[in-house]
């Protein structure tokens, strides 16, 4: 698959999970042929509507989103505005070279989790997937921001993910495939937590657990 494919395929899947419904949610891929510019969905076009050519690729260093938006309609020939929250995909390739796709979903136990303003504790050791010993969960911030890409940023250092406060989560990945799957596991241990507090309060691994098990991961799955 090229870039624009792997962009539909993650916008359908989402969907087909129930992660995100109509319009809701994003994604974007860093392009391989040009570090500098990424591909973004468009702006309130829902999943099944998508199509290769509505995908709008902006320019990383641009800090005018006029310009910016002026240049990328030019060369991608779309009528479309990139999605809303095109600042925190740039801000995040900007930010770490290695991440090269972005997913951004409000799937039901993950926004119900950020709507309480709740972390993910290590309750459960594959909360490292995410890269660390906890899911950060961001303050609110108004959506389309760059107040909201400020605080996406502080919540994914030494993370591959987080929850915005009132809104949904963020997964990041070296591919889309790989920002999927941690996407899924985000949720799904979102809704493992939901139906544990249920009960009680879970019993939480502590740092020396979770060391653990972060080291351990960095040769877990395929190594090529």
């Amino acid at each position: 698959m090229d870039s624009h494919e792997h962009i539909l395929w993650a916008m359908r899947e989402m969907e087909r999970l129930g992660h995100n419904r109509g319009a809701s949610g994003n994604c974007s891929l860093r392009l391989a042929h040009a570090q500098d510019q990424m591909l973004i969905t468009p702006s309130g076009v829902p999943a099944q509507q998508l199509q290769a050519d509505m995908l709008v690729t902006l320019e990383l260093h641009r800090s005018d989103p006029i310009a910016s938006l002026g240049t990328a309609l030019g060369r991608h020939q779309s009528t479309l505005k990139p999605s809303s929250e095109w600042r925190f995909h740039r801000d995040i390739y900007l930010q770490w070279p290695e991440i090269h796709a972005v997913v951004h979903a409000h799937s039901p136990f993950a926004t119900t989790m950020a709507c309480l303003g709740q972390d993910i504790p290590a309750f459960h050791y594959m909360i490292a997937v995410a890269g660390g010993d906890s899911i950060r969960c961001t303050p609110y911030a108004l959506f389309g921001s760059q107040a909201l890409s400020d605080v996406a940023i502080t919540a994914l250092q030494d993370r591959k993910a987080c929850l915005l406060g009132q809104h949904g989560m963020i997964a990041t990945g070296k591919t889309m495939s790989d920002a999927m799957r941690i996407a899924i596991e985000v949720e799904s241990l979102c809704e493992i937590y939901w139906r544990a507090l249920q009960i009680r309060s879970p019993m939480l691994l502590n740092d020396q657990e979770m060391q653990q098990v972060i080291e351990k991961f960095k040769t877990y799955g395929p190594t090529t």
